[in-house]
């Protein structure tokens, strides 16, 4: 059963801003297509995203029960000695634990996405990763509903790119498949533990993750720490000390606060930055 309840979304942000709105929780591909019949929002782990303080008019929407489930099972008509093509993963699943799942099966694929505080769908949809490795590079396929329909698709059908998974506005993804490589657990951990490395300049605050995309290839992190922007505060929302590509609640920052912040950065850098962030007003 649907259940709706009226919440400040800086509960479920990681950058922790917010305001009410009404959440619906779905637990299977009925309820989901029942859902979204009037203005929706989906809302995975809540990173990349900032929401803003009044809340959104449509409904948000989170993936439960059935739409959260795992089977990691290798598809026998599909697999074969170099590759493992998953059964379905659905995509309220939180990341960070398929990826330890997957690793402890020793299966290789997921290595880049360590540490990353999305679900399955919000991962696929924004093209989640890093230098490493991205969502949309473990897919065999997706199902997602659009339009009061589910469908399959081979990843192909769409023009994903860098932080895009040029999927149409308003789909949802459902489910997906993936394509893993078989390897052994403690192989599988050193990848990890190589790619989680690499990201240890990167605050452990709360923050929505990286806020520009990187332009042309360089470092936006880089272009901001050189304008010497670092600490640059507005009310609670600072650009963080550690990695110049975030911005960190310091506790009881507003989305106000943080859009401004993200304004001015923008503007003092002097070149075009696209907001790596989602914003919803």
């Amino acid at each position: 059963m649907i259940k709706v309840s009226h919440l400040p979304l800086a509960k479920l942000t990681t950058l922790g801003v917010g305001g009410e709105s009404e959440v619906w929780t779905v637990h299977d591909q009925t309820e989901l297509l029942e859902a979204m019949q009037s203005p929706y929002r989906p809302l995975g782990g809540g990173s990349n995203l900032v929401v803003s303080d009044a809340g959104v008019k449509e409904r948000v929407l989170l993936l439960k029960g059935t739409l959260a489930e795992v089977n990691l099972e290798s598809d026998p008509e599909l697999s074969h000695e170099k590759l493992h093509v998953t059964g379905w993963i659905g995509a309220g699943k939180a990341l960070p634990a398929l990826v330890r799942q997957v690793q402890k099966l020793g299966l290789s694929g997921l290595e880049g996405l360590v540490g990353i505080p999305a679900t399955v769908g919000g991962a696929v949809w924004m093209n989640a990763g890093t230098r490493y490795g991205e969502m949309w590079d473990a897919l065999y396929c997706l199902e997602i509903a659009y339009q009061g329909k589910i469908s399959v698709h081979h990843p192909s059908d769409f023009p994903y790119q860098y932080r895009s998974s040029g999927l149409p506005e308003g789909a949802v993804v459902s489910r997906v498949r993936l394509k893993l490589t078989p390897s052994n657990p403690e192989d599988v951990q050193a990848r990890m533990d190589f790619a989680d490395n690499a990201r240890k300049g990167q605050p452990k605050a709360r923050t929505a993750g990286c806020a520009f995309k990187n332009p042309n290839g360089v470092s936006a992190g880089k272009l901001i720490d050189e304008a010497g922007l670092k600490g640059l505060r507005v009310g609670n929302a600072m650009v963080s000390h550690e990695h110049g590509n975030f911005v960190i609640n310091l506790g009881g920052a507003t989305a106000a606060d943080v859009l401004e912040l993200l304004r001015i950065v923008r503007e003092k850098i002097g070149i075009p930055l696209e907001m790596e962030y989602e914003v919803w007003e």
